[in-house]
């Protein structure tokens, strides 16, 4: 991604700015470093609710208005928080970027948290758990990672535990809003059909004034070695049984990230981004012909994402009628654990190459893509990191892709669980 002006403002907020004229449209990012990482017993959950009540009005903002600014001009907006981050989009018409600039500015330094407003959310917000929590997907997960990690934050689930939503308080929520909102922990990018000079001097004009906070430096728990298989298991009404698989991996910048990202394309297929999702899934790529066409399962996939503390590279199966729970496992791993000892071939790695290329290509055609990528690596390390993400992958040899397999994807370093519909 060429281009790119990035801009550091005096308060400490870092501005990327790409010039792409395909189109009279822009999308603006707001990143701040803060998720589920940033928070500790008794507060799980906080990072969530902070970013809904960030929609609840501001000083020059009513509740509501973000929504009808963007839709007044034709655009789209949202936000969502991850473990490691929490990050909002507006798409406008180029002639109209003042108006994410508002919004992110509003946002960034003036979120009101009014009483009422926070009590009232907080029953949103436990509606939406107590609706995960008749989710058999999400009740596996939360089951799962809190038998991955032991001391990690990773082990609690974004929207946080019951127990926590039930007591935090107005001010906690306004505490760690003031902490972590602020330039200094944040990224702010925007790419589309703009001059990228007199976006900068707009940026400064909504942004300048903001100050610069005394943001925590976080050290999380570190997580203890695995030293042998961990099982987990939710027996609950539903439809049909399915496994989930995880498998520790290092964070980000670690020098075996790509070749578990081709591992990871190997198994399932090429993907356009690297912290989840979906992606190419064709019937080459090793899980589908192993698993799917031999009518073990009626669905499976892996995936593996960036993160910026270790984290886990996972594969996942939904159990065909008639097959047993332990055959389907057997030959799932016999799948993902084989590459060690079967590396792919050259034609191989080449094909799931090529379809890698294609996904992030697609991926990166609309400008909301090309802004959030800006956004996402920034967060994650630089953004220029995004310009060596295919260049990276095309270094990975068939002899890398066996290395990290018999190194993370071994019987002593996975987590299975399995949901049993009862």
């Amino acid at each position: 991604m060429a281009d790119v002006l990035e801009t550091v403002l005096e308060n400490g907020l870092t501005v990327l700015i790409r010039e792409s004229r395909g189109a009279p449209v822009a999308s603006c990012w707001a990143g701040y470093r803060v998720g589920g990482r940033n928070e500790r017993p008794g507060i799980t959950g906080i990072s969530h609710w902070v970013e809904h009540m960030t929609f609840k009005g501001s000083t020059h903002l009513a509740k509501g208005d973000i929504f009808r600014l963007t839709a007044r001009h034709g655009g789209t907006n949202n936000g969502f928080t991850t473990d490691d981050f929490t990050i909002y989009y507006e798409t406008v018409p180029s002639a109209q970027l003042d108006v994410p600039l508002l919004i992110e500015s509003q946002r960034m330094g003036a979120a009101l948290f009014d009483a009422e407003e926070t009590e009232s959310e907080r029953t949103v917000i436990i509606a939406e758990r107590e609706g995960n929590e008749n989710n058999p997907h999400f009740m596996l997960y939360e089951r799962l990672s809190a038998t991955v990690f032991q001391k990690h934050p990773y082990r609690w689930p974004v929207i946080g535990s019951r127990e926590d939503l039930d007591r935090i308080t107005r001010e906690e929520l306004l505490s760690h809003y003031r902490d972590f909102y602020a330039p200094n922990n944040a990224v702010l990018g925007i790419a589309g059909d703009v001059d990228a000079a007199a976006t900068l001097d707009r940026v400064r004009h909504f942004f300048g004034a903001i100050p610069a906070a005394n943001t925590p430096t976080l050290r999380p728990a570190l997580e203890p070695a695995q030293t042998g298989e961990r099982r987990a298991e939710v027996r609950h009404p539903g439809a049909n049984a399915f496994m989930q698989v995880a498998y520790r991996t290092p964070e980000v910048g670690h020098p075996d990230l790509y070749p578990l990202v081709m591992l990871d394309a190997i198994l399932s297929g090429g993907k356009a981004v690297t912290w989840g999702g979906g992606g190419y899934m064709g019937r080459t790529a090793r899980i589908y012909r192993g698993v799917v066409e031999e009518r073990l399962a009626a669905s499976a996939g892996s995936s593996f994402r960036f993160s910026v503390d270790p984290h886990t590279f996972s594969a996942s199966l939904t159990l065909r009628e008639g097959v047993s729970p332990e055959q389907a496992e057997t030959a799932l791993l016999q799948v993902i654990e084989g590459v060690a000892n079967d590396p792919p071939s050259e034609a191989e790695l080449a094909r799931t190459l090529r379809q890698t290329e294609a996904q992030v290509s697609y991926g990166q055609e609309a400008v909301t893509s090309q802004a959030f990528a800006l956004v996402y690596f920034e967060l994650l390390g630089h953004w220029s990191d995004v310009n060596q993400h295919l260049d990276r992958l095309r270094e990975v040899t068939a002899a890398d892709v066996a290395r990290v397999a018999a190194t993370y994807l071994r019987p002593a370093n996975r987590t299975v669980g399995w949901f049993i519909p009862s």
